[in-house]
Parts: structure tokens; sequence; C-alpha cells
């Protein structure tokens, strides 16, 4: 079961990807122009995915992956090529059919299947990894744990996720961010200690055989990241 408070985040999340950013993430994550502060985060964004495809194996044949919030399925066409089952799965439709029509199955070792839906569907089924990149960061340290929880429950290897370190660069951004007009908002990140992050994984999952493993962080402009690695004992 996913909390209210997850489902009122994922509702609003769903509204802003789906419709009101979606043309502005289909430049961003194209090599399209854009303006100074976006081409930091697009530099950040490539970045991080880089630093999740490293810590994966180089080949990834037998291997099942979930790509949890694929956008616009950079990642998962990446991790396809390297031979795995990848499932790629966002609520923002339009997104998926962006990611759908960008995938070329000619470059594809591996198969790539894209669906509209939420990431910790259970119906998704198990894999050996699990990608979540800054589709966490939107939510409360309570809801991020409980949907970590959720996946680590059907994955046999590792879980690599990002979340929005509690920085005071950061916390300038979030205030520059409220002088733009709501509708041009994306839905408030959550910043999150990453020594409260670690004490709740080791609470909550430490018993279960989870552990951190890697851990990096990325900052590009206004691009601010923290990749973390779940791994099994």
């Amino acid at each position: 079961m996913t909390t209210a408070s997850y489902e009122r985040r994922r509702g609003q999340l769903e509204a802003y990807f789906d419709r009101t950013a979606a043309e502005a993430w289909k430049r961003l994550t194209s090599d399209a122009p854009v303006g100074r502060i976006r081409a930091s985060v697009r530099a950040g964004r490539n970045d991080m995915r880089d630093c999740l495809l490293t810590w994966l194996p180089n080949s990834l044949a037998g291997s099942r992956v979930l790509d949890a919030g694929c956008g616009t399925g950079a990642l998962a066409t990446a991790a396809a090529q390297r031979g795995a089952d990848v499932v790629a799965v966002d609520i923002a439709a339009s997104l998926v059919q962006l990611a759908h029509d960008r995938a070329s199955d000619a470059i594809h070792i591996g198969r790539l299947e894209f669906r509209i839906g939420d990431m910790l569907d259970d119906g998704l089924g198990r894999f050996d990894h699990v990608v979540a990149m800054d589709s966490l960061i939107h939510y409360t340290l309570p809801d991020m744990m409980a949907a970590l929880e959720r996946l680590a429950l059907r994955t046999n290897v590792s879980v690599l996720f990002t979340f929005a370190p509690r920085t005071l660069p950061l916390a300038i951004m979030h205030s520059v961010g409220k002088l733009f007009p709501r509708s041009d908002r994306s839905p408030a990140i959550e910043p999150v200690s990453e020594r409260d992050l670690r004490a709740a994984v080791k609470a909550t999952l430490g018993p279960r055989g989870w552990s951190v493993g890697r851990s990096q962080r990325v900052s590009r402009g206004f691009y601010i990241s923290h990749a973390l690695e779940l791994v099994r004992a």
C-alpha cells in the first residue's frame, strides 16, 4: 500500500510532466538549443546517467532491469544496448510515448518495453537491478523509504537511486525557483540529509540484507543530485 501523501504527490507529478512540462522536457533531453540554466540541468542529468550506468555491469545479458521513472528513455535504451531485458515505466504518458519514439529496435541487443504507470506496481515483476534516477526526489524521506522498501522487495542484486541533498546551494536555487510563475514551476523537490537517509536505509533495509554501496554527488550549475547504490549482502 502507498501512502496518501505519496499518491497526492504522484498525481501532481503526473499532471506536470505529462502536460505542463512535456514540451520543455522534450527539448531538455534532446540536442535542441536551450538557455543557460536548462543547459546546466541537461549536463548534470547526462553526468548522473553516465554515473549510474557505470554502476551496472558492462554486460547485462540475462539480467532484468527496471528503469523506475524512465522519462524520455535514455538510460533504459543504454541498458538494453548492454543486453538487458528492460522495463521502462513512467507516470507521464507523453514522456513514455516520446521515449518509445526515440528508441531504435535496430540498436537493441536486449529487449526494451515501455509502460505507463506507477514504478511501485508489483505487477511489473522481479528485477536484478532497479534504477530510479531523479524519480524519488519529489518525495519526503518517509515516502522515499517506503518506495525503496517496495522496490527492494522485488530486486535481486542492486537498487540505484538519486536524492536531492540538503545543501546551501540547493536551498538558494529553491528560493530562486519561487520567483517563477506558478504555472512554470515543477513540483518542489524534497531535500534530504544524507546522514538521515543512510540511517533510514540501515534501519529499514539493513535487516533484509541491504546496505549502501557506492555514492556519488553530481553538481552542474542548477543541477544538484546525489546517487546511492543499495546492494544485497
